[in-house]
């Protein structure tokens, strides 16, 4: 089975709408972070979950984010803040507006990445984020 039928181009991307980008990499970070707990060891379910809101949550996707820009190049830069401006209908309670903008825009990157078939820079980017989390 192959993951992709065929990847996005770029231009095929920018048809996207940015919220469904979001909602892409949204899935895409969360199977990372439970893939990562699991290979740390966590096998209680219970603790698995616990230790993968604490990756997926906003807050920490926002302090990955602000790690990341420096290494970003033009056009996932141009993805970041096609994400960060998006209009979403709703905010969390528990998180502030500019937290949950960097996470949108955060997982706009992860969603376009993984359209593209960025798999190679997806991870170095994964990589980068869980670094800036420790």
């Amino acid at each position: 089975m192959e993951l992709f039928q065929e990847a996005y181009t770029e231009e095929a991307l920018r048809a996207v709408p940015t919220l469904t980008l979001a909602h892409v990499g949204d899935g895409v970070y969360e199977l990372l972070a439970r893939s990562q707990v699991v290979r740390e060891g966590v096998c209680r379910v219970e603790d698995a979950h616990r230790r993968t809101v604490e990756l997926v949550r906003a807050q920490a996707q926002a302090k990955a984010m602000e790690a990341l820009l420096p290494m970003l190049d033009e056009w996932e830069n141009a993805v970041f803040h096609r994400g960060r401006n998006a209009h979403p209908h709703t905010l969390p309670r528990h998180c502030a507006p500019r937290e949950y903008a960097l996470a949108t825009g955060l997982e706009a990157l992860f969603g376009a990445l993984y359209l593209t078939g960025r798999l190679d820079r997806l991870a170095a980017v994964w990589s980068a984020a869980q670094e800036a989390l420790k």
